[in-house]
């Protein structure tokens, strides 16, 4: 309940399960052209998230990438998984404003590729957090139903 001298927006919400764009700006220091989730669909305190990225023919790696033949580099398919654990990690208990570096992969797989027009759905589920440092995350992404990308990711908070 919002006392009269509270607002809305001060009132922190401990159950929230969704983030619009604004809020991941406000989590993540990424930016254009490298923030790549548009929205966090779902998110289970502690436990795993899963975001959305509308990919677009403006995307600017497409120009670039496989001319006449616009497919989303794997690399970044990963690097949008890894933002979406990135939300996970930063509302753990005490990590608020803290910033976890990407730092490594395994058991990577990509099974189709992303194409403009795809929405690209990432789960990423929490696995461990070891000595509020490191953290190991199980990453999938899937576009209409299908995957597309899986792999472990592994973060370290950088100081």
């Amino acid at each position: 309940m919002t006392t009269a001298t509270e607002t809305p927006i001060e009132r922190e919400q401990p159950n929230k399960t969704v983030f619009n764009v604004e809020e991941i700006r406000e989590l993540l220091p990424h930016r254009y052209p490298f923030a790549l989730v548009d929205r966090i669909i779902d998110y289970v305190p502690g436990k795993s998230a899963v975001g959305l990225k509308n990919v677009t023919i403006n995307e600017p790696f497409f120009p670039g990438h496989i001319p006449n033949l616009p497919l989303m580099p794997g690399v970044l398919i990963v690097e949008s998984m890894a933002q979406v654990g990135g939300i996970i990690l930063t509302q753990l208990p005490g990590m608020k404003g803290k910033f976890f570096a990407f730092a490594g992969i395994d058991k990577t797989r990509f099974r189709r590729p992303v194409v403009p027009g795809d929405q690209l759905i990432m789960t990423v589920e929490l696995l461990s957090f070891k000595m509020n440092r490191i953290a190991k995350m199980q990453g999938s992404a899937v576009v209409d139903g299908q995957k597309v990308a899986e792999g472990e990711m592994m973060f370290s908070l950088f100081e």
